[in-house]
């Protein structure tokens, strides 16, 4: 297994549509493993393979790390087949926009269909906490960020803040200073 780079906002190949898979086969079995690694050591409870450069239509999720029983999530090919009419409002945060929280009103329950991790079609209901993060990470591959569902004045602070933050990064970089001190951020999408 191995880390993979998670790419921040505002990256254009965050905005970019992603592919279905043909089938899961060993290449996409190793980058589940990969994405699932590297969402553990961001940390982080949901990533999705745009966020790691990767267009293929390829989620990783795991909302209760502690629970044996239910463990990992591996979907490809994720899509919502029935959304409840009632909704519910979750703070949500991004592994591609660190350190940065909203409000986001999602409907509360959803049921997904996806190819699990042999490529085994599966259907799963899911609400609270996991049905706001499928959804989430099911807006990734359609080239949606969390941020596209709040205010524009909202949005832009925070886009400008990423990029600001991306900058100064840059420019200490290039001048051999080093790099800011990031404090560990709080578990994310």
């Amino acid at each position: 297994m191995a880390l993979l780079t998670i790419l921040t906002a505002p990256d254009p190949r965050l905005k970019k549509k992603s592919l279905p898979v043909a089938a899961v086969d060993d290449d996409v079995r190793q980058l589940m493993d990969d994405m699932l690694e590297t969402m553990y050591a961001a940390p982080g409870i949901g990533l999705a393979a745009p966020q790691v450069g990767v267009l293929k239509r390829v989620i990783v999720l795991d909302i209760d790390r502690e629970d044996t029983k239910t463990g990992p999530l591996f979907m490809a090919n994720p899509e919502i087949v029935e959304a409840s009419e009632e909704d519910a409002t979750y703070e949500e945060g991004c592994l591609s926009l660190p350190e940065h929280y909203a409000d986001v009103v999602r409907p509360a329950q959803v049921t997904v269909r996806y190819l699990d991790r042999d490529g085994q079609k599966q259907e799963l209901a899911c609400e609270g906490l996991l049905a706001t993060c499928v959804q989430h990470e099911i807006d990734h591959l359609d080239g949606i960020l969390f941020v596209d569902h709040i205010s524009a004045l909202k949005r832009n602070m925070i886009l400008r803040k990423l990029l600001k933050t991306r900058k100064e990064k840059e420019r200490e970089e290039a001048e051999g200073a080093p790099a800011a001190t990031v404090k560990e951020p709080a578990t994310a999408l």
